[in-house]
C-alpha cells in the first residue's frame, strides 16, 4: 500500500470480528493502485485483535466506535474528516485485482459527473455477480421479492438485477453494490453520506438513488475486477442477516411509497416481507 505523500484515496473498510480475509484484503489493496492510499478500518465488533494486527502490518488506522454502528454508519465514521478527493467503501472479504482501483480512478477522470463507481464483482468461481442494478419499480420489486428464491430466472429479477453472464461494458446504473464503491468525496458529502437509518442492506441502493437525484451518475466499470468471497462476518449468524435485510427492505418501502394514497402498497409490502422473513428464518434453522 502506497503511503508516500498525501493520500489520493481513503479506503474505508467496515469490519465485524474479521478473520483471515482482512489480511487478504489489505495485501491485495497494495497492488490495486500506484497512488497514495490511506486505509481506515472501522471495527464494529467486540474483538479487534485481528483488525489491529492487520493495521500494524499495513500502516492502517483503526477506528473503534465502541458499538456496532452497522455498515453505512460505520462507513460514514470512517470517511469523516477525509482530505483525499476520493473515498472507497469496501467489505473486508474482497480481493482486489491488480490495478483495479486505478481502473476505477481513470474511469472517474473520464466521467466528471460520476459520483460513485463500481467494479465487476466476481464470485470465487469467477462468475460475475450482478452488482450494477436499476432502481426497482413497484412491479419489479414485488416480483423479485416474491419469486427470487423459488424462481431465480423470473422476469422481474432478471430486469431488476440486469444479470450478466460476463462483466459487459462500462455503463450507468441506477445503483451499485456497496460491497466495493469508489466515491467522489464531493458527491458523497453533498448527499450526506449513507443514511444511518439503514443498519445493514439497502444503504447502497438508497445512496445510489440520492446521488442520481442530485445529478450525479452511478457508473459500472467492468475493467476493474474485484473478487468477493462473500458473507464472512455473517456465516455463523444467518438469522440476524435475514432479519436485518427484511427490516431494511421494509424501511426502503415505507420511504419510497410514503404518500398517503400509497398506503395499500405499504401495507401489502409489509405483509409480504414479514411472510418471506418467516419462511427464510425457518429454512435457516
Amino acid at each position: 500500500m502506497s503511503t508516500a505523500g498525501p493520500a489520493h484515496v481513503r479506503v474505508v473498510c467496515v469490519v465485524f470480528n474479521p478473520g483471515a480475509e482482512l489480511k487478504d484484503f489489505a495485501v491485495s489493496l497494495q497492488g490495486a493502485s500506484r497512488l497514495p492510499v490511506e486505509l481506515v478500518l472501522v471495527d464494529n465488533g467486540t474483538d479487534d485483535t485481528v483488525t489491529r494486527a492487520v493495521a500494524e502490518a499495513h500502516g492502517a488506522r483503526v477506528l473503534t466506535p465502541g458499538a456496532n454502528l452497522g455498515y453505512g454508519s460505520g462507513a460514514n465514521a470512517g470517511a469523516e474528516g477525509a482530505d483525499a478527493p476520493w473515498l472507497v467503501v469496501a467489505n473486508s472479504d474482497l480481493v482486489w485485482g491488480p490495478g483495479s482501483l486505478d481502473d476505477l480512478l481513470e474511469a472517474a477522470e473520464r466521467h466528471p459527473r460520476a459520483g460513485s463507481l463500481g467494479p465487476a464483482l466476481l464470485n470465487p468461481d469467477g462468475t460475475v455477480y450482478p452488482s450494477a442494478r436499476e432502481l426497482p419499480s413497484l412491479t419489479q420489486g414485488a416480483g423479485h421479492a416474491l419469486f427470487a428464491r423459488v424462481w431465480p430466472s423470473n422476469p422481474w429479477t432478471r430486469a431488476y438485477q440486469q444479470r450478466q453472464q460476463v462483466a459487459g461494458a462500462e455503463r450507468a446504473a441506477g445503483w451499485l453494490s456497496g460491497a466495493c464503491l469508489l466515491l467522489r468525496r464531493e458527491a458523497f458529502e453533498q448527499v450526506g453520506g449513507f443514511d444511518s437509518s439503514y443498519f445493514m442492506f439497502f444503504e447502497d441502493l438508497d445512496l445510489g438513488e440520492r446521488l442520481g437525484q442530485a445529478g450525479w451518475e452511478n457508473l459500472y466499470v467492468p475493467s476493474a475486477r474485484v473478487t468477493h468471497v462473500g458473507g464472512t462476518s455473517w456465516r455463523e449468524r444467518p438469522a440476524r442477516m435475514i432479519s436485518a435485510h427484511h427490516a431494511s427492505a421494509a424501511l426502503y418501502l415505507r420511504r419510497r411509497y410514503h404518500r398517503w394514497y400509497q398506503w395499500p402498497v405499504r401495507a401489502v409490502g409489509q405483509v409480504g416481507l414479514k411472510a418471506r422473513e418467516h419462511l427464510e428464518l425457518r429454512a435457516a434453522r
